[in-house]
């Protein structure tokens, strides 16, 4: 008969997932010195859930204390394109590869709530599952449990998978054979560091999230600092350059699960369809999406900052009413960003906007942009 550990293996490859791998739960690590440090040093910026549950995350037992072991599963979403390509689309939105399908969290956490299931019933054993919502530190047990290394970027990186792949976790009370650790691959490899936009790795292995793009467009939910918004490009929600430029990524593949393809409409979606999305046309253009989690207002701030990136090309005769339009609009947030687009791309235009709209304007984020243009 096939022990625990020989179990869950077989189970999990069985559903489907890309890789598996044990590790002890009840284990002191040095990850959670580093996520000491860096909350200490106040990287995770707004992000104020990461403090308040700090000693949570320390150790899996201190989510629950009866856990002897952690599986570790991984889910492959491979792009079938090289992501930095979109980059060069200017009058087009750039999505992160992952938020272009459906939301993995449902796919994942259905699947593995499958994999306890079957592993309950097999083994009578207690367990808990984790599709990093729950404080959690998924990267360093996934690395712990042999299915990658961290990179320089801080992301898990695998020798099968690239850099293209999600996680998932079980803890179980039941003692399981883990798997050894995978060791780091890196080498002098600085592509990672080199590509990022915004500079924010300030040493390798470091990342501090205030100056990363994903950050700024999906936690950050004040206006976007100035001195990134010429760095953020097209990019509309997440970046994949520290991804997209791993040498690791020649073994990825595309992904098979249908879920996580790319919906036809967020390939290379327009910049002037979704900056005139309302609340209720977002919701429903975004249903079933990640991106739906962040609201129509960040999100269209988003789409402001890089349409002023366009470079006032071919499409600002599109975008410049948009923008005139957008400068009026319910929330702040939205009104900043366009205040500053509509800058960029017809200076002429934002003094006759100004004028007419800044006397009114109570804001101070927002009369701040209406004072840039002198």
């Amino acid at each position: 008969m096939a022990s625990a550990s020989d179990l869950v293996r077989q189970q999990a490859r069985a559903l489907g997932f890309d890789a598996v791998g044990i590790a002890r739960a009840d284990e002191a690590w040095a990850a959670a010195e580093r996520l000491e440090a860096f909350v200490a040093a106040g990287r995770h910026g707004t992000m104020e859930w990461m403090e308040t549950t700090l000693e949570r995350r320390r150790t899996p037992t201190s989510m629950w204390a009866g856990a002897k072991s952690a599986v570790t599963v991984a889910l492959n979403y491979g792009p079938d394109h090289d992501p930095m390509e979109t980059l060069k689309q200017r009058e087009a939105g750039n999505i992160s590869v992952y938020a272009r399908g459906r939301d993995y969290h449902d796919t994942l956490k259905s699947r593995l709530k499958q994999l306890a299931r079957e592993f309950v019933a097999k083994t009578g054993a207690e367990v808990k599952v984790f599709v990093d919502t729950a404080p959690l530190m998924e990267k360093p047990l996934a690395a712990k449990a042999g299915l990658g290394w961290q990179g320089k970027h801080t992301n898990l990186v695998s020798r099968e998978l690239g850099s293209w792949f999600f996680l998932g976790v079980m803890l179980t009370d039941a003692e399981l054979v883990p798997d050894a650790p995978e060791t780091d691959h890196c080498g002098s490899c600085r592509n990672c560091l080199d590509a990022c936009p915004t500079g924010a790795f300030p040493a390798p292995y470091q990342i501090d999230a205030r100056r990363c793009i994903s950050y700024l467009t999906i936690e950050n939910k004040g206006p976007i600092p100035e001195e990134f918004r010429a760095a953020m490009g097209n990019r509309i929600y997440g970046c994949d350059d520290c991804l997209a430029v791993c040498p690791w990524n020649k073994f990825a593949r595309a992904a098979s699960e249908a879920a996580f393809h790319a919906r036809a409409e967020l390939k290379l979606p327009g910049l002037d369809e979704l900056a005139a999305l309302d609340d209720a046309a977002f919701r429903e253009v975004f249903s079933g999406s990640p991106i739906k989690r962040i609201g129509r207002d960040r999100f269209v701030r988003n789409v402001c900052i890089a349409i002023g990136n366009s470079g006032g090309s071919s499409g600002a005769g599109r975008f410049v009413p948009l923008l005139e339009d957008l400068v009026q609009d319910d929330s702040a947030l939205v009104r900043g960003a366009a205040v500053w687009a509509l800058l960029q791309l017809d200076p002429e235009r934002f003094s006759l906007s100004r004028a007419q709209n800044a006397p009114g304007e109570t804001d101070p984020d927002v009369l701040r942009e209406w004072n840039r243009g002198g």
